[in-house]
């Protein structure tokens, strides 16, 4: 009884040092207050600004095109990694997996130097593209994909593709079919992941993107720098959104995940 009591002590301090944060900014979002620190009014004079400003629109409407559109290649690319390296002798899947997790442990901003040395300055891509920043995007985002995907192939029997084959489906089919149904929660995880890293990132970001083109990251930056008090607390209704987002994405995410489970369940019966 009293360990349960710890035991339960001890997770709300977590999860209260861990959102008591973000309830709080929430809290101020739909203030008038302008500094943190003092609440004069409730109002909803901040997710008027956010919705209405053409400047904040279009950023995040780029932001979240760039985030889905980086996404998306990057699970493609860290799934079809996840399943060669699964499918590979030893020494390749050994070899796959260091070389995957050395971008996950190197510093963003080395990514960043090393992208915009190797792509402006060596193959002379135009920077004021959108070419280089959705490349530095997706390299930051794969190797994340691949070990969300690469757990639940190992809970996989392997030779499922192979009884597949044997039972005359085609290579394609197989994969359609049989792996990609049994993998299917890691790769909606690596997916919400990705977007959340591409949302997130900075230094990727500032060293890749057109000149004229800002992120949310990068916007933010810079308006904490100016004096435009409006935009700055507008950006508080953009935080406690881009939450709110995420947990629904999230919720959704694993509800998803139990239905594919209770197939895979109902499938082995």
């Amino acid at each position: 009884m009293k360990k349960s009591i710890v035991s339960a002590l001890l997770l709300g301090v977590v999860l209260l040092f861990l959102y008591l944060p973000i309830v709080i900014l929430a809290v101020y979002s739909f203030t008038d207050s302008t500094t943190i620190g003092a609440i004069r009014h409730f109002s909803l004079s901040n997710y008027r600004v956010l919705f209405t400003t053409p400047e904040l629109k279009h950023m995040i409407g780029g932001t979240f095109l760039l985030a889905i559109g980086s996404a998306l290649l990057a699970t493609l690319l860290g799934t079809l990694g996840a399943i060669g390296a699964f499918y590979s002798r030893r020494v390749g899947k050994t070899t796959i997996s260091i070389l995957n997790q050395i971008p996950v442990i190197n510093a963003d901003v080395v990514t960043a130097f090393s992208l915009c040395i190797m792509l402006v300055v060596v193959c002379g891509v135009d920077k004021n593209t959108f070419f280089p920043l959705v490349i530095g995007h997706t390299i930051l985002c794969a190797p994340f994909v691949y070990l969300s995907v690469t757990p639940k192939l190992k809970q996989m029997d392997s030779n499922y593709y192979e009884a597949a084959l044997d039972l005359g489906a085609t290579p394609l089919q197989a994969l359609n079919k049989v792996i990609l149904p049994h993998i299917l929660p890691g790769i909606l995880s690596g997916f919400v992941l990705s977007i959340t890293l591409s949302l997130d990132d900075y230094f990727v970001t500032t060293y890749t993107k057109p000149a004229t083109f800002d992120t949310i990251s990068t916007y933010v930056v810079n308006a904490t720098k100016g004096e435009q008090t409006e935009i700055k607390t507008a950006l508080w209704a953009l935080s406690t959104v881009i939450f709110i987002i995420v947990v629904i994405a999230v919720w959704m995410m694993n509800i998803l995940a139990k239905n594919a489970e209770e197939v895979q369940d109902y499938e082995a019966i």
